[in-house]
């Protein structure tokens, strides 16, 4: 499909896309450490977030500035496996889809930054490979019903579990690069590792593409 530049980027460089001319934003590469460094609330006072919840801001969500982070093979811990019900009452595991990129969203039907992002995840979702990247959502909050709606009134296709009792699937990720804000967007390399995380609203298509255009190219 084709992909948005994005201004936003620093330090993005561009290349043509194989087979079609075009051109997209890349994340440069640095050997190590984090390209982009995420903002964590825990232990971090002066965390903007945090600070947003102490002091209240008539939102229902804790929002993220669009920080986006990305990690370097050596630097993304441990595989994450997670699994639960579906808005549609069926299940997922993560385990089904071992191998591929995972994309995992972090919304509720609530949530003004989620409603304005969904097209987007589903525009990237429906550009890629079905062998090669999956998509999941993890609702925080709703009820099925709301949920539905949700996915109905802004056309997402993709799966989403319901995690609103137990947490299980935010636990899951509770690690050293937490969803910390809603939305939030994490990508897992082939490993089920965390390779990057869009703390806040994703903005640009081209973000989350090059994203995952790293990834496969790393098992190409």
């Amino acid at each position: 499909m084709g992909v948005r530049r994005s201004s936003r980027l620093a330090g993005a460089v561009s290349r043509p896309r194989d087979g079609d001319g075009s051109r997209y934003a890349r994340f440069a590469r640095y050997s190590t450490g984090v390209i982009a460094v995420a903002l964590l609330l825990t232990g971090c006072t002066s965390d903007p977030l945090a600070e947003q919840f102490r002091e209240g801001s008539g939102k229902n969500y804790i929002a993220g500035d669009g920080t986006i982070s990305v990690y370097a093979a050596e630097d993304r811990g441990e595989p994450i496996e997670f699994a639960g019900e579906t808005v549609e009452g069926g299940s997922y595991d993560s385990a089904d889809v071992a191998g591929q990129v995972q994309v995992v969203n972090f919304w509720y039907a609530g949530c003004a930054p989620c409603r304005v992002e969904a097209p987007i995840l589903e525009e990237v979702y429906e550009g890629t490979a079905r062998d090669e990247v999956s998509f999941v959502g993890v609702n925080v909050r709703d009820q099925a019903g709301t949920a539905a709606s949700f996915e109905e009134d802004y056309g997402v296709t993709y799966p989403s579990i319901l995690d609103v009792n137990e947490g299980a699937v935010q636990l899951a990720f509770a690690g050293p690069v937490p969803p910390a804000a809603v939305p939030t967007t994490i990508v897992l390399d082939q490993e089920g590792r965390v390779a990057a995380r869009v703390l806040g609203q994703l903005e640009e298509a081209s973000i989350l593409d090059s994203i995952i255009s790293d990834l496969l190219d790393e098992q190409a």
